[in-house]
């Protein structure tokens, strides 16, 4: 899965075009490594998001393109 369109899924974000945005300006990192929207997440990985007010750390634990909202919350863990 895409990393914008998980951002999106999982909530972390509200909209994909903000995912879009956060990874095009250097604010997203998968395994400290600095990623373009396209890039294809895969389970286990540790996403870090920096945000204006601070940072979110998490790890993938599931994918799921079509997941609601009671089942947003399981698709991460914060560390």
């Amino acid at each position: 899965m895409r990393i914008d369109k998980f951002l999106k899924v999982s909530r972390i974000l509200k909209r994909r075009g903000v995912a879009n945005s956060a990874c095009d300006g250097g604010n997203v990192f998968v395994n400290e490594k600095q990623v373009k929207p396209a890039y294809r997440l895969k389970v286990g990985d540790v996403v870090r998001v920096r945000f204006s007010s601070g940072e979110l750390k998490f790890a993938v634990k599931e994918l799921n393109e079509k997941a609601s909202k009671e089942e947003a919350a399981r698709l991460y863990e914060i560390l």
